[in-house]
């Protein structure tokens, strides 16, 4: 049964979900692991450690909790906090290798963005083996990984379902909540349970009736898309600049085209907005409270709660690339003649975007991309690449060195 501890740690990482919360790093034994025991590796997000506990309850293995700096497996590879230094130091440090005759290690898929196998492999001896995007299936995937089978597209690929949604719902209405509070008591206290209410109710419903609306976002604002860095066409396949000139902007022409995507601010937001406003006006005349006063007010606090729940909403899904990252202009482009059809983009890819066929891979669902980079940082043959709308190109050396940070600029891993 889940601890209180469990508990706890799941309420506090959903309302504060926009901030680190690390655990401590090291080795934790599930049951009683044997030499021949699996070992498994986790980022240091508490939330993330308490998870994958209870997904190995009733198994006998090893866990290592890496440093990430407290951030989510996802968020700390992409921007560089979960690492190869954070996969070989807890390799080398915690004793792993003392208790176990074997040297495999299964890593979280998320991890593929930010760690790269070949170079744990080569620093460490260590193989890695790239687990279930969820910890849930961890179970169900050791059963497969001892069958002799590969893990299944439902087990690589990243959705967004209702129960996620909503803790993506508490993770904007917390915080938003408590600053609204504060807001309302010094200026209108009388409105204060009504606007605490709302504040909830609003990221609730935008949560919630996400796939009604979800097709109508889109990222691919400006048009204008140039690229980081001088690099040529890709005809010749240039390998990557010596000196990138990382953190620029895709172009900058661009100027206020990336910004206008921070509040996705379309129809349907202005749709639940007004139809919000709507409900004020019958609320207003059944309490004899309406004034113009009264609806200016309630006017105010609502755009404010929308502007604050729309900010980079497709950054807060699984689904699509945050909008205020220049990458999601970029496509995914395969070499063909590199190509052995390894199939570790179809292993690492959170979106199932690719396939074997004909001992190549194909590139079957760009549609779906989000551009988190894991086939390219994970293909040994240097295959795949980042293409821009005016064709040039980011090579693979260059994603593996430099990192999204938070506003989607490319910096130096430790910088």
């Amino acid at each position: 049964m889940p601890s209180l501890k469990y508990f706890f740690i799941n309420i506090v990482g959903t309302l504060l979900r926009g901030f680190p919360l690390p655990a401590k790093t090291g080795l934790r034994k599930i049951g009683n692991p044997d030499r021949s025991s699996p070992v498994f590796l986790t980022c240091n997000y508490a939330v993330s450690v308490e998870r994958v506990k209870k997904a190995l309850e009733g198994m006998d293995c090893y866990l290592l909790v890496a440093n990430s700096n407290g951030i989510n497996v996802w968020c700390a590879s992409t921007g560089g906090h979960l690492s190869n230094h954070s996969a070989v130091s807890v390799l080398k440090t915690s004793g792993i290798e003392q208790l176990v005759d074997h040297r495999r290690v299964i890593f979280p898929q998320l991890a593929a963005a930010g760690i790269e196998a070949g170079v744990v492999r080569k620093k460490t001896g260590w193989h890695v083996i790239w687990g279930p995007v969820h910890a849930k299936d961890i179970p169900r995937f050791t059963q497969i990984l001892e069958d002799g089978h590969r893990k299944d597209a439902n087990m690589r690929m990243v959705k967004f379902p209702l129960l996620h949604r909503l803790e993506m719902a508490v993770m904007w209405a917390f915080p938003f909540s408590l600053i609204l509070a504060l807001l309302t008591y010094i200026f209108w206290r009388q409105m204060l349970i009504l606007t605490v209410a709302a504040s909830w109710i609003v990221p609730l419903f935008v949560f919630i009736t996400f796939p009604l609306y979800s097709g109508l976002l889109t990222g691919k604002k400006g048009k204008n898309h140039g690229f980081y860095g001088n690099y040529g066409s890709y005809g010749s396949y240039p390998g990557p600049s010596k000196e990138p000139h990382v953190g620029r902007p895709l172009s900058g022409k661009l100027g206020i085209s990336k910004y206008t995507v921070l509040f996705n601010i379309g129809w349907v937001s202005l749709i639940l907005w007004l139809v919000f406003m709507l409900g004020v006006l019958p609320y207003s005349l059944a309490a004899g409270t309406l004034s113009l006063s009264l609806l200016l007010r309630w006017g105010f606090v609502s755009l404010s709660m929308m502007l604050l729940v729309n900010i980079d909403l497709m950054g807060s899904t699984p689904v699509y690339k945050s909008g205020l990252h220049e990458e999601r202009l970029l496509k995914v482009m395969l070499d063909r003649e590199r190509c052995t059809g390894c199939g570790i983009c179809v292993d690492v890819c959170p979106r199932n975007c690719f396939s074997i066929e004909g001992r190549k891979a194909v590139i079957t669902g760009s549609e779906r991309c989000v551009q988190c980079s894991a086939c390219i940082v994970q293909c040994p043959e240097d295959a795949l690449y980042f293409a821009s709308p005016l064709g040039k190109v980011l090579m693979p050396d260059t994603i593996r060195m430099y990192k999204l940070n938070m506003m989607g600029s490319r910096l130096k891993k430790g910088a």
